[in-house]
């Protein structure tokens, strides 16, 4: 049973998604109702649904998304970190209908224009709020931010850290440091995972094929593990390039090489153990 770690769902009539381009073909409403076939012939049995946007409205929705549909088994939400009450707003969105599916947090830290955004300590007492409420944290990052996302894991150690995407190397230009040795500074950490996700977004569309990403994820491999690495389809946004199969029968050419308990363990097992689901 396949585990999808990382997809997105958005209504353009509820609420505008700004940072994607107006001529994109991804300008367009993406339900459940169309992952679900999608997911159902790969394989996919249970997804976790992240978040795409900062606004305080989408995680309850999320939430109740996954109370009323069985292909979401976890949600990674997003709420202000730097409130002075985030203790009491976990609290609330776990008591929301769904909010037993709550399973983690994210923010755009890739937006931010400080480097060290996630060193803050507002942002710091926020993150350890998450931690004592039992949740995890996603760090959707640049590359140039992966060493404050080791400077803040580090300080942290109580708090589980997902890096989505693999914190987005340049694989276009082809480029490995100073990211591979980045991540592997992550990846020493126990308290650190990552998602096999997002790669073929951050290859060239012109030329990219899976020889391109192979050398990106046999360092996630070998600086992970498999036991610390989730496959993730990052759908819809992965559309602009590839259908969920496609994406999904790439991921399983990558990892060829490992053995079937070490593929169970990136295809189900890290992210079933990572999020509780």
């Amino acid at each position: 049973m396949t585990v999808d770690a990382h997809h997105h769902v958005w209504d353009l009539s509820i609420r505008d998604q700004d940072w994607i381009p107006e001529l994109s073909p991804i300008r367009c409403d993406f339900t459940l109702a169309d992952l679900e076939p999608e997911a159902r012939a790969a394989g996919v049995r249970r997804t976790v649904l992240v978040q795409t946007v900062t606004v305080p409205e989408e995680t309850p929705e999320f939430l109740a998304l996954a109370a009323s549909h069985d292909l979401v088994a976890g949600v990674v939400g997003w709420t202000d970190l730097t409130c002075p009450d985030i203790t009491d707003e976990l609290a609330r969105l776990r008591e929301l209908p769904g909010g037993q599916y709550l399973k983690g947090i994210r923010h755009q830290v890739q937006g931010e224009p400080d480097p060290d955004w996630l060193l803050r300590p507002d942002v710091r007492r926020g993150l350890a709020a998450v931690a004592e409420a039992g949740l995890v944290y996603d760090l959707i990052v640049l590359p140039h931010q992966l060493p404050a996302c080791t400077k803040t894991a580090a300080s942290l150690p109580e708090l589980t850290f997902v890096l989505d995407h693999l914190g987005k190397p340049p694989i276009a230009s082809r480029g490995l440091a100073p990211w591979s040795g980045d991540l592997r500074t992550l990846a020493a950490l126990p308290n650190t995972t990552a998602k096999l996700s997002g790669l073929l977004t951050e290859a060239d569309p012109a030329t990219s094929t899976t020889a391109d990403l192979r050398p990106y994820a046999e360092t996630a491999l070998e600086a992970f593990g498999p036991a610390r690495l989730m496959f993730g389809s990052d759908w819809p946004v992965c559309t602009e390039r590839a259908t969920y199969g496609e994406v999904l029968d790439m991921a399983g050419e990558l990892t060829a090489g490992l053995s079937a308990a070490e593929h169970a363990e990136v295809f189900e097992g890290t992210a079933a153990r990572v999020y509780g689901l």
